[in-house]
């Protein structure tokens, strides 16, 4: 029998404020690029919310095991982790925020993908092949569909950045299938994170060098925002992400999730005026149905179960 709980009151509230956060970041990211890039902004925060976690695992006296061959994934994961946050920030100079969070968060679909090809267990339902081609099909939308808001001269370097973000959530797929299905499945998940922010502060630091991107003009604004992606993000916020894993069931979880590209549109149109186009509506709210169905796919079974099962209950 799974030990975790079901969503009550606490687990909605705090996916309501992980949701918000996290759709936050990418409006932050963007609102201070011009003094301080983004891929800079993100390898300090690495840099920092590992030194956070690593503070936070000696307090609470927590054992890191390396003598498994843990390291080996997790160089592994680190990787993928840095080149998904590579991807972003260069889409970021690109896109805009609204755009990036939509195309960032099609990672379940990635790792539902591939999880389906190497991992038995791992099928996919019909209702999930349904959110996976819901998804593609709001993705070529959103891409296709001419924009009459849009910069005609800035058109092809929007879609490029819509192309990197897209990208950025592959790579966050494949990190998912390799912490899935590799020893990191069995560490600790502050390990685990661990292994992903100390590789992105190193490589995320290189290649904000090999971009020309070191430089930092330390306005309020920008400060503001790197405590927020440091200690907000990826310290505090992905904390709570691990306890809720811990406490609640993934699937109930996971459905809720689909908050955050809705909170990064609303943040993005809100906070730097950035337009939302119907063809980039469309696809948006297409992606995010399609992220629904392949996500939470348990929970939404077992709800139609329920539904069934009262009318059946009614009828007689």
């Amino acid at each position: 029998m799974d030990p975790r709980q079901s969503l009550d009151s606490h687990a909605v509230g705090l996916m309501l404020v992980f949701c918000l956060t996290l759709g936050m970041q990418q409006v932050a990211l963007k609102a201070t690029g011009d003094d301080i890039s983004p891929v800079l902004q993100i390898a300090l925060r690495s840099g920092i919310g590992a030194l956070l976690i690593g503070l936070y695992v000696f307090a609470r006296r927590q054992r890191l095991s390396f003598s498994d061959g843990s390291w080996k994934p997790g160089l592994a994961v680190g990787v993928l982790f840095s080149l998904e946050y590579l991807l972003l920030g260069e889409a970021l100079r690109f896109t805009s925020a609204s755009h990036t969070v939509v195309f960032l968060y099609t990672a379940p679909v990635f790792a539902s993908l591939l999880l389906h090809f190497l991992v038995p267990d791992e099928r996919m339902a019909p209702l999930q092949w349904a959110g996976i081609g819901l998804a593609f099909g709001g993705i070529a939308i959103a891409f296709l569909l001419p924009s009459e808001t849009a910069d005609t001269n800035n058109g092809p370097l929007m879609l490029w950045g819509d192309l990197l973000a897209l990208l950025a959530g592959a790579a966050w797929g494949a990190t998912t299938v390799v912490v899935r299905t590799s020893r990191l499945a069995h560490v600790s998940a502050e390990q685990t994170l661990l292994y992903q922010l100390v590789a992105a502060f190193i490589l995320l630091l290189m290649g904000a060098a090999a971009l020309d991107q070191l430089a930092i003009n330390p306005t309020p604004l920008a400060l503001a925002s790197l405590a927020f992606q440091a200690v907000i993000v990826s310290f505090a916020g992905f904390l709570v992400w691990f306890w809720l894993l811990r406490h609640y069931q993934a699937s109930r979880i996971g459905v809720l999730s689909f908050m955050t590209p809705l909170f990064g549109v609303g943040f993005g149109a809100w906070l730097l005026n950035e337009p939302i186009e119907p063809g980039f509506l469309i696809g948006a709210v297409l992606v995010i149905i399609g992220i629904t169905l392949v996500s939470g796919h348990g929970w939404l079974r077992q709800q139609m179960g329920s539904l069934g099962k009262t009318a059946t209950t009614n009828r007689k």
